[in-house]
Protein backbone atom coordinates (compact mmCIF):
# COMPACT_ATOMS: atom_id res chain seq x y z
CA UNK A 1 0.00 0.00 0.00
CA UNK A 2 1.03 3.65 -0.71
CA UNK A 3 0.00 7.14 0.43
CA UNK A 4 -2.33 8.81 -2.41
CA UNK A 5 -1.67 12.31 -2.95
CA UNK A 6 -3.85 14.90 -3.09
CA UNK A 7 -1.66 17.86 -3.91
CA UNK A 8 1.85 18.73 -3.81
CA UNK A 9 1.57 19.16 0.27
CA UNK A 10 -1.56 17.05 1.21
CA UNK A 11 -1.32 12.67 1.22
CA UNK A 12 -4.01 9.91 2.07
CA UNK A 13 -2.80 7.13 4.41
CA UNK A 14 -5.67 4.28 4.59
CA UNK A 15 -5.87 1.27 5.71
CA UNK A 16 -7.63 -1.64 4.49
CA UNK A 17 -9.75 -3.37 6.74
CA UNK A 18 -10.97 -6.61 5.31
CA UNK A 19 -12.62 -8.93 7.54
CA UNK A 20 -15.60 -10.13 6.54
CA UNK A 21 -16.71 -11.62 9.96
CA UNK A 22 -16.21 -8.56 11.82
CA UNK A 23 -17.99 -6.05 12.84
CA UNK A 24 -18.34 -2.26 12.49
CA UNK A 25 -19.43 -1.03 15.79
CA UNK A 26 -19.63 -4.88 16.93
CA UNK A 27 -23.14 -4.65 15.21
CA UNK A 28 -22.67 -3.92 11.68
CA UNK A 29 -21.46 -6.57 9.06
CA UNK A 30 -18.61 -5.14 6.58
CA UNK A 31 -18.75 -8.14 4.23
CA UNK A 32 -16.75 -6.16 1.20
CA UNK A 33 -14.88 -4.48 3.72
CA UNK A 34 -14.35 -0.67 5.29
CA UNK A 35 -10.91 1.52 5.39
CA UNK A 36 -10.02 3.68 7.66
CA UNK A 37 -8.47 7.16 6.30
CA UNK A 38 -5.78 9.42 7.75
CA UNK A 39 -4.55 13.16 5.79
CA UNK A 40 -1.31 14.36 6.06
CA UNK A 41 -0.83 17.98 5.73
CA UNK A 42 2.64 19.16 5.17
CA UNK A 43 4.17 23.65 5.48
CA UNK A 44 6.83 24.39 7.16
CA UNK A 45 5.31 21.85 9.74
CA UNK A 46 3.31 18.72 9.39
CA UNK A 47 -0.14 17.64 10.63
CA UNK A 48 -2.15 14.71 10.71
CA UNK A 49 -5.72 14.54 10.44
CA UNK A 50 -7.27 11.65 12.08
CA UNK A 51 -5.96 8.60 13.41
CA UNK A 52 -6.83 4.79 13.42
CA UNK A 53 -7.10 2.20 15.89
CA UNK A 54 -5.04 -1.21 15.77
CA UNK A 55 -7.19 -2.86 13.98
CA UNK A 56 -6.15 -5.18 10.94
CA UNK A 57 -2.60 -4.17 11.69
CA UNK A 58 -3.64 -0.12 10.58
CA UNK A 59 -0.54 1.34 12.39
CA UNK A 60 1.92 -0.65 10.52
CA UNK A 61 0.23 0.17 7.33
CA UNK A 62 0.02 3.36 7.94
CA UNK A 63 3.82 3.54 8.97
CA UNK A 64 4.88 1.51 5.79
CA UNK A 65 2.79 4.60 3.51
CA UNK A 66 4.89 7.05 5.23
CA UNK A 67 7.96 5.80 4.45
CA UNK A 68 6.93 6.27 1.41
CA UNK A 69 6.95 10.12 1.54
CA UNK A 70 9.81 9.57 3.66
CA UNK A 71 8.24 10.34 6.80
CA UNK A 72 7.87 8.55 10.29
CA UNK A 73 5.09 9.27 13.24
CA UNK A 74 8.00 11.15 14.96
CA UNK A 75 7.95 13.96 11.94
CA UNK A 76 4.17 14.87 12.65
CA UNK A 77 4.12 17.99 15.03
CA UNK A 78 -0.14 18.25 15.16
CA UNK A 79 -2.53 15.41 15.11
CA UNK A 80 -5.88 17.00 14.38
CA UNK A 81 -8.87 14.82 15.33
CA UNK A 82 -12.21 15.92 13.81
CA UNK A 83 -13.97 12.75 15.65
CA UNK A 84 -13.24 10.99 18.69
CA UNK A 85 -14.90 7.64 18.29
CA UNK A 86 -11.88 4.84 19.17
CA UNK A 87 -12.12 3.42 15.10
CA UNK A 88 -10.21 6.88 14.68
CA UNK A 89 -8.60 7.49 17.99
CA UNK A 90 -7.82 4.02 19.58
CA UNK A 91 -4.20 3.96 18.73
CA UNK A 92 -3.69 7.59 20.43
CA UNK A 93 -1.87 6.39 23.52
CA UNK A 94 0.86 4.28 21.25
CA UNK A 95 0.75 7.53 18.79
CA UNK A 96 2.43 9.95 21.38
CA UNK A 97 4.56 7.20 22.52
CA UNK A 98 6.25 7.55 19.03
CA UNK A 99 5.39 11.29 18.81
CA UNK A 100 5.28 12.84 22.26
CA UNK A 101 5.69 16.17 20.34
CA UNK A 102 2.76 16.48 18.78
CA UNK A 103 -0.07 18.27 20.19
CA UNK A 104 -3.54 17.66 19.49
CA UNK A 105 -6.28 19.55 18.25
CA UNK A 106 -9.95 19.32 18.54
CA UNK A 107 -13.21 20.51 19.81
CA UNK A 108 -13.25 21.40 22.96
CA UNK A 109 -15.71 18.16 23.74
CA UNK A 110 -13.08 16.03 21.74
CA UNK A 111 -10.25 17.36 23.93
CA UNK A 112 -12.56 16.38 27.03
CA UNK A 113 -12.84 12.86 25.55
CA UNK A 114 -9.16 13.09 24.93
CA UNK A 115 -8.60 13.16 28.90
CA UNK A 116 -11.44 10.91 29.44
CA UNK A 117 -11.02 8.10 27.12
CA UNK A 118 -6.96 8.41 26.65
CA UNK A 119 -5.85 10.30 29.90
CA UNK A 120 -3.59 12.67 27.96
CA UNK A 121 -4.10 16.22 29.31
CA UNK A 122 -0.66 18.11 28.28
CA UNK A 123 0.11 19.00 24.27
CA UNK A 124 -4.05 19.25 23.92
CA UNK A 125 -5.92 22.66 22.23
CA UNK A 126 -9.50 23.08 22.45
CA UNK A 127 -10.37 24.84 19.30
CA UNK A 128 -13.75 26.26 18.06
CA UNK A 129 -15.72 27.08 14.64
CA UNK A 130 -13.97 29.27 12.65
CA UNK A 131 -10.43 28.81 14.44
CA UNK A 132 -7.06 28.59 12.12
CA UNK A 133 -3.70 26.20 12.20
CA UNK A 134 -1.00 27.90 10.23
CA UNK A 135 1.43 25.72 8.97
CA UNK A 136 3.51 27.81 7.22
CA UNK A 137 4.25 27.72 3.13
CA UNK A 138 0.35 28.61 2.84
CA UNK A 139 -1.24 25.76 4.43
CA UNK A 140 -3.79 26.56 6.68
CA UNK A 141 -5.94 24.38 7.96
CA UNK A 142 -10.10 25.72 8.75
CA UNK A 143 -11.58 24.19 11.57
CA UNK A 144 -15.27 23.61 11.41
CA UNK A 145 -17.66 22.30 13.79
CA UNK A 146 -20.07 19.70 12.68
CA UNK A 147 -21.70 18.44 15.89
CA UNK A 148 -23.52 14.95 16.11
CA UNK A 149 -22.30 13.85 12.80
CA UNK A 150 -22.88 11.81 14.74
CA UNK A 151 -21.09 12.48 18.04
CA UNK A 152 -21.45 15.87 20.16
CA UNK A 153 -17.57 16.65 19.89
CA UNK A 154 -17.35 16.55 15.57
CA UNK A 155 -15.98 18.66 13.65
CA UNK A 156 -14.29 19.13 9.80
CA UNK A 157 -11.53 20.91 8.58
CA UNK A 158 -10.84 23.05 5.60
CA UNK A 159 -7.67 23.11 3.91
CA UNK A 160 -8.59 26.36 1.11
CA UNK A 161 -5.28 25.94 -0.79
CA UNK A 162 -5.98 22.55 -2.39
CA UNK A 163 -9.76 22.80 -1.68
CA UNK A 164 -9.83 20.28 0.34
CA UNK A 165 -13.04 19.23 3.29
CA UNK A 166 -11.49 16.45 5.53
CA UNK A 167 -15.00 15.33 6.95
CA UNK A 168 -14.25 12.50 9.22
CA UNK A 169 -17.30 10.31 9.38
CA UNK A 170 -19.53 12.19 7.22
CA UNK A 171 -19.57 11.66 3.73
CA UNK A 172 -18.33 8.16 5.06
CA UNK A 173 -18.98 4.82 3.14
CA UNK A 174 -18.50 1.47 4.22
CA UNK A 175 -16.54 -0.87 1.50
CA UNK A 176 -12.62 -1.45 0.82
CA UNK A 177 -10.86 0.42 -1.72
CA UNK A 178 -7.52 -2.02 -2.44
CA UNK A 179 -4.70 0.56 -3.73
CA UNK A 180 -7.26 3.20 -5.09
CA UNK A 181 -8.96 5.75 -3.30
CA UNK A 182 -10.09 8.23 -5.45
CA UNK A 183 -13.79 8.32 -7.17
CA UNK A 184 -12.26 8.73 -10.93
CA UNK A 185 -10.21 5.09 -10.15
CA UNK A 186 -13.50 3.69 -10.20
CA UNK A 187 -15.61 2.39 -12.90
CA UNK A 188 -19.38 2.87 -13.33
CA UNK A 189 -20.20 -0.75 -11.99
CA UNK A 190 -17.85 -0.14 -8.92
CA UNK A 191 -19.84 3.26 -7.88
CA UNK A 192 -23.30 1.46 -7.73
CA UNK A 193 -21.85 -0.93 -5.37
CA UNK A 194 -20.02 1.69 -3.59
CA UNK A 195 -23.69 3.37 -3.63
CA UNK A 196 -25.30 0.82 -1.83
CA UNK A 197 -22.79 0.43 0.87
CA UNK A 198 -22.57 4.20 1.07
CA UNK A 199 -26.53 4.14 2.02
CA UNK A 200 -25.77 1.11 3.97
CA UNK A 201 -23.27 3.40 6.29
CA UNK A 202 -25.21 6.16 6.51
CA UNK A 203 -28.52 4.04 7.85
CA UNK A 204 -26.37 2.23 10.08
CA UNK A 205 -24.42 4.68 11.72
CA UNK A 206 -25.54 8.43 11.16
CA UNK A 207 -29.14 8.47 10.21
CA UNK A 208 -30.12 8.95 14.14
CA UNK A 209 -28.76 11.99 14.13
CA UNK A 210 -30.00 13.06 9.98
CA UNK A 211 -30.88 16.53 11.15
CA UNK A 212 -27.59 17.17 12.43
CA UNK A 213 -26.63 16.27 8.85
CA UNK A 214 -28.93 18.24 7.37
CA UNK A 215 -27.38 21.46 9.34
CA UNK A 216 -24.08 20.58 8.43
CA UNK A 217 -24.68 20.40 4.87
CA UNK A 218 -26.31 23.83 4.64
CA UNK A 219 -23.46 25.50 7.22
CA UNK A 220 -20.70 23.68 4.33
CA UNK A 221 -23.12 25.41 1.64
CA UNK A 222 -23.18 28.76 3.30
CA UNK A 223 -19.45 29.12 3.33
CA UNK A 224 -19.29 29.48 -0.26
CA UNK A 225 -15.96 27.23 -0.84
CA UNK A 226 -14.82 25.70 -3.43
CA UNK A 227 -14.64 22.46 -2.49
CA UNK A 228 -12.07 20.35 -4.71
CA UNK A 229 -11.96 17.12 -2.85
CA UNK A 230 -14.05 15.60 0.40
CA UNK A 231 -12.03 13.57 2.01
CA UNK A 232 -13.72 11.61 4.53
CA UNK A 233 -12.14 8.89 7.42
CA UNK A 234 -14.17 5.65 5.80
CA UNK A 235 -14.35 5.29 1.97
CA UNK A 236 -13.83 6.99 -1.36
CA UNK A 237 -12.49 10.22 -1.74
CA UNK A 238 -14.11 12.19 -4.44
CA UNK A 239 -11.78 14.54 -6.34
CA UNK A 240 -13.98 14.82 -9.92
CA UNK A 241 -17.43 14.78 -8.88
CA UNK A 242 -17.71 15.97 -4.72
CA UNK A 243 -20.70 17.21 -5.42
CA UNK A 244 -22.21 14.07 -5.84
CA UNK A 245 -21.68 12.22 -2.27
CA UNK A 246 -22.94 15.82 -1.16
CA UNK A 247 -26.05 14.97 -3.20
CA UNK A 248 -26.20 11.26 -1.48
CA UNK A 249 -26.24 12.70 1.68
CA UNK A 250 -28.84 15.27 1.05
CA UNK A 251 -30.87 12.61 -0.15
CA UNK A 252 -30.40 10.13 2.44
CA UNK A 253 -31.58 12.89 4.74
CA UNK A 254 -34.92 13.53 2.96
CA UNK A 255 -35.05 9.89 2.79
CA UNK A 256 -35.81 9.83 6.73
CA UNK A 257 -38.63 12.79 6.35
CA UNK A 258 -40.56 9.61 4.95
CA UNK A 259 -39.98 11.15 1.42
CA UNK A 260 -38.52 7.55 -0.03
CA UNK A 261 -38.51 5.66 -3.06
CA UNK A 262 -41.69 4.43 -4.92
CA UNK A 263 -40.54 0.66 -4.07
CA UNK A 264 -41.21 -1.51 -0.85
CA UNK A 265 -39.33 -3.33 1.63
CA UNK A 266 -41.09 -6.63 2.42
CA UNK A 267 -39.98 -8.26 5.61
CA UNK A 268 -41.23 -11.58 6.65
CA UNK A 269 -40.62 -14.46 8.86
CA UNK A 270 -42.60 -17.49 9.63
CA UNK A 271 -42.35 -20.90 11.67
CA UNK A 272 -44.24 -23.21 10.13
CA UNK A 273 -45.10 -21.34 6.73
CA UNK A 274 -48.53 -20.31 7.83
CA UNK A 275 -47.59 -16.86 7.61
CA UNK A 276 -45.17 -17.33 4.46
CA UNK A 277 -48.36 -18.59 2.54
CA UNK A 278 -50.19 -15.28 3.53
CA UNK A 279 -47.48 -13.38 2.50
CA UNK A 280 -47.11 -14.79 -0.89
CA UNK A 281 -50.65 -14.12 -1.75
CA UNK A 282 -49.99 -10.09 -0.59
CA UNK A 283 -46.84 -9.80 -3.15
CA UNK A 284 -49.18 -11.52 -5.61
CA UNK A 285 -51.34 -8.36 -5.80
CA UNK A 286 -47.63 -5.80 -4.75
CA UNK A 287 -46.61 -7.75 -8.38
CA UNK A 288 -50.20 -6.93 -9.92
CA UNK A 289 -49.56 -3.14 -9.79
CA UNK A 290 -45.79 -3.14 -10.75
CA UNK A 291 -44.32 -1.98 -8.04
CA UNK A 292 -40.62 -2.57 -7.14
CA UNK A 293 -40.09 -4.52 -4.12
CA UNK A 294 -37.01 -6.69 -2.18
CA UNK A 295 -37.47 -9.33 0.36
CA UNK A 296 -35.38 -9.83 3.26
CA UNK A 297 -36.35 -13.18 5.33
CA UNK A 298 -35.51 -12.63 9.29
CA UNK A 299 -33.45 -13.78 11.21
CA UNK A 300 -31.26 -15.07 8.50
CA UNK A 301 -31.29 -11.53 6.65
CA UNK A 302 -29.21 -9.22 8.95
CA UNK A 303 -30.61 -5.80 10.14
CA UNK A 304 -28.15 -3.37 8.70
CA UNK A 305 -29.29 -4.34 4.90
CA UNK A 306 -32.85 -4.73 5.92
CA UNK A 307 -32.41 -0.87 7.69
CA UNK A 308 -30.82 0.12 4.40
CA UNK A 309 -33.40 -0.73 2.24
CA UNK A 310 -36.29 0.42 4.54
CA UNK A 311 -34.33 3.73 5.18
CA UNK A 312 -34.64 4.20 1.24
CA UNK A 313 -38.12 3.22 0.21
CA UNK A 314 -41.35 4.56 0.93
CA UNK A 315 -43.61 1.27 1.51
CA UNK A 316 -42.81 -1.47 3.84
CA UNK A 317 -44.66 -4.82 4.71
CA UNK A 318 -43.92 -6.32 7.75
CA UNK A 319 -44.95 -10.36 7.69
CA UNK A 320 -44.98 -12.23 11.43
CA UNK A 321 -46.40 -14.51 13.59
CA UNK A 322 -47.46 -14.27 16.86
CA UNK A 323 -45.01 -15.96 19.58
CA UNK A 324 -46.31 -16.13 23.07
CA UNK A 325 -48.77 -13.16 22.84
CA UNK A 326 -45.95 -11.39 21.26
CA UNK A 327 -44.48 -10.62 18.18
CA UNK A 328 -42.13 -12.75 16.48
CA UNK A 329 -38.48 -11.58 18.37
CA UNK A 330 -36.81 -11.32 15.28
CA UNK A 331 -39.12 -8.93 14.25
CA UNK A 332 -39.57 -6.76 17.15
CA UNK A 333 -35.84 -6.88 17.08
CA UNK A 334 -35.91 -4.80 13.37
CA UNK A 335 -39.01 -2.64 14.71
CA UNK A 336 -36.55 -2.03 17.42
CA UNK A 337 -34.05 -0.52 15.14
CA UNK A 338 -36.06 0.93 13.04
CA UNK A 339 -36.92 3.41 16.02
CA UNK A 340 -33.45 3.75 17.11
CA UNK A 341 -32.64 5.27 13.49
CA UNK A 342 -35.95 7.08 12.73
CA UNK A 343 -37.58 4.89 10.04
CA UNK A 344 -40.20 7.52 9.99
CA UNK A 345 -42.90 8.17 7.49
CA UNK A 346 -43.56 5.27 5.67
CA UNK A 347 -46.72 3.29 4.75
CA UNK A 348 -46.70 0.25 5.82
CA UNK A 349 -48.61 -3.40 6.01
CA UNK A 350 -48.61 -5.74 8.42
CA UNK A 351 -49.47 -9.58 8.30
CA UNK A 352 -49.35 -12.83 10.52
CA UNK A 353 -50.85 -15.88 11.74
CA UNK A 354 -51.45 -17.29 15.17
CA UNK A 355 -51.52 -20.22 17.08
CA UNK A 356 -53.54 -21.00 19.83
CA UNK A 357 -53.92 -16.91 20.72
CA UNK A 358 -53.40 -13.51 19.10
CA UNK A 359 -51.18 -10.43 20.74
CA UNK A 360 -48.70 -9.61 18.18
CA UNK A 361 -51.00 -6.42 17.38
CA UNK A 362 -50.89 -5.07 20.53
CA UNK A 363 -47.12 -5.49 21.55
CA UNK A 364 -46.46 -3.91 17.21
CA UNK A 365 -48.33 -1.11 17.54
CA UNK A 366 -47.03 0.42 20.93
CA UNK A 367 -43.94 -0.19 19.64
CA UNK A 368 -44.63 1.66 16.19
CA UNK A 369 -46.43 4.78 17.60
CA UNK A 370 -43.34 6.95 17.69
CA UNK A 371 -42.74 6.53 13.87
CA UNK A 372 -45.51 8.29 12.15
CA UNK A 373 -46.25 5.32 10.30
CA UNK A 374 -49.05 5.40 7.72
CA UNK A 375 -50.74 2.28 8.60
CA UNK A 376 -52.86 -0.34 6.23
CA UNK A 377 -55.09 -2.17 8.24
CA UNK A 378 -53.60 -5.57 9.42
CA UNK A 379 -54.50 -8.74 8.99
CA UNK A 380 -54.32 -11.81 10.99
CA UNK A 381 -55.92 -15.23 11.18
CA UNK A 382 -55.47 -18.43 12.85
CA UNK A 383 -53.39 -21.40 11.50
CA UNK A 384 -53.56 -22.01 7.67
CA UNK A 385 -54.65 -18.79 5.89
CA UNK A 386 -58.26 -19.52 4.38
CA UNK A 387 -59.19 -19.16 0.57
CA UNK A 388 -61.00 -15.86 1.81
CA UNK A 389 -58.00 -14.66 3.76
CA UNK A 390 -55.24 -15.10 0.52
CA UNK A 391 -58.13 -12.92 -1.26
CA UNK A 392 -58.10 -10.27 1.38
CA UNK A 393 -54.40 -10.56 1.58
CA UNK A 394 -53.74 -9.98 -2.55
CA UNK A 395 -55.84 -7.08 -2.21
CA UNK A 396 -54.14 -5.69 0.49
CA UNK A 397 -50.78 -6.07 -0.98
CA UNK A 398 -52.56 -3.87 -4.30
CA UNK A 399 -53.49 -1.35 -1.43
CA UNK A 400 -50.36 -0.85 -0.84
CA UNK A 401 -48.66 -0.75 -3.84
CA UNK A 402 -51.17 1.65 -5.45
CA UNK A 403 -50.41 3.79 -2.03
CA UNK A 404 -46.45 3.82 -2.94
CA UNK A 405 -47.37 4.47 -6.70
CA UNK A 406 -49.79 7.84 -5.39
CA UNK A 407 -46.90 9.41 -2.88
Amino acid sequence: MKAHPISDSIFCLHAEIHQPDDLFEGIWPISSGVTLNSYIVKGEKTAMIDLVRDWSDAPRQYEEELAGIGMKFENIDYLVLNHLEPDHTGWLVEFKKHCPKAEIISTEKGINLVKSFYHIYTQVRAVKDGDTLDLGKGMVLHFLETPNVHWPETMMTWEPKSGTLFSCDGFGSFGALGDRVFDDQFTEEEHKQFEIETLRYYTNIVSSFSIFVEKALKKVSAMDIDIKCIAPSHGMLWRKNPRKIIDLYAKYVVYVKGQGEKEITVVWGSIYGNTKTGLDAVIKGIEAENVPYTVYHIPYDNVSYILADAHKNAGLVLAMPTVEYAMFPPMAHVIDIFKRKHVKGKTVFRLGSWGWIGGAKKEYEAAIEPLNWNSIESVEWQGLPTKETLEILEAKGREIAKAVKNL
